[in-house]
């Protein structure tokens, strides 16, 4: 594969692939509302016709068993969202917009912490494939040099019936050049760290790879036990003072680490200790981002 890969390439990708099942049935689009958006619509087996935005899904019967791993594609958002129901930029080339389709055999309450999964798998694949020192910041962010480079968003669908499936969806700014002026002091990109564009098949497969070993541990546990150690060591928050915005007010605290399930550990101006849980919560540093 070329270096600097200007376009996401199924071929080259698949080529690349080391994974069981993660990333082993790839659907690429050029234009996308969201990655996340059409993952939902493949879980639900929507034809042409039926398919919002007239998306083609090409499902052709796909069986409902072998969607777990599926991974959607796309070189262009036009309604990407984040955390908190945020706008997600996601501008045609340069990035890597994806969402995997899982199907877990897990409680419900434990599938938050897959979203923690995904930050020490992207962190880590980030870091092989590029050299680049990134870190987390609780609890899905993906930062370097003090600013964003890659976001995490996890659904869930299914809990009605009991029939549980989760989409992860991914963007990561991989070679993008700009951002719009309200993104500048707040977001990067792993060209302009690195100094040179990525190859982004070759990290997207490592991710596959990355995401695969990492949601096995965690499923056979059923915790964040086996990786609180590694998710702690690229934890940039850890050890700092941090600013906790939640529904009630805001409050100063210093982070000490997380739990077992993934929420974040403040301790207050009087050492007493606040389990921080992400649902509605935004963690900011006292003084910007991190």
């Amino acid at each position: 594969m070329e270096e600097n890969s200007d376009k996401i390439d199924k071929g080259a990708l698949e080529e690349a692939l080391k994974t069981k099942y993660m990333g082993r049935k790839i659907f690429l689009y050029e234009q996308l509302d969201s990655t996340n958006a059409q993952a939902k619509r493949i879980l639900k087996g929507e034809t042409e016709e039926g398919t919002a935005k007239g998306y083609n899904i090409d499902l052709q019967m796909v069986p409902q068993d072998s969607l777990h791993g599926v991974l959607v594609l796309t070189e262009e958002q036009t309604a990407g969202r984040g955390r908190l129901g945020r706008d997600w930029s996601s501008p045609k080339r340069g990035g890597i917009w994806m969402s995997f389709l899982l199907k877990p055999s897990l409680p419900v309450n434990s599938c938050p912490m897959l979203t923690l999964v995904a930050a020490v798998a992207v962190n880590a694949a980030i870091r092989k494939v590029t050299g680049l020192e990134s870190f987390i910041k609780w609890p899905n962010d993906i930062v370097i040099n003090g600013k964003k480079v890659c976001g995490i968003l996890t659904e869930a669908m299914g809990l009605s019936n009991e029939e549980l499936n989760i989409v992860i969806g991914i963007g990561i700014n991989a070679n993008r050049k700009e951002f719009p002026e309200e993104l500048r002091q707040s977001a990067t990109s792993l060209s302009l760290e690195k100094g040179c564009n990525i190859n982004r098949n070759l990290l997207i497969a490592e991710t596959c790879s990355s995401l695969e070993r990492y949601y096995e541990e965690f499923e056979g546990q059923g915790d964040l036990s086996l990786l609180k150690e590694e998710y702690e060591k690229y934890l940039i928050n850890k050890g700092k003072q941090v600013r906790v915005l939640a529904t009630e007010g805001e409050y100063l605290g210093r982070a000490i680490g997380i739990n077992e399930q993934g929420a974040l550990m403040v301790e207050g101006v009087e050492k007493e200790i606040h389990t921080i849980v992400s649902g509605e919560v935004s963690v900011r540093g006292v003084l910007g981002y991190v």
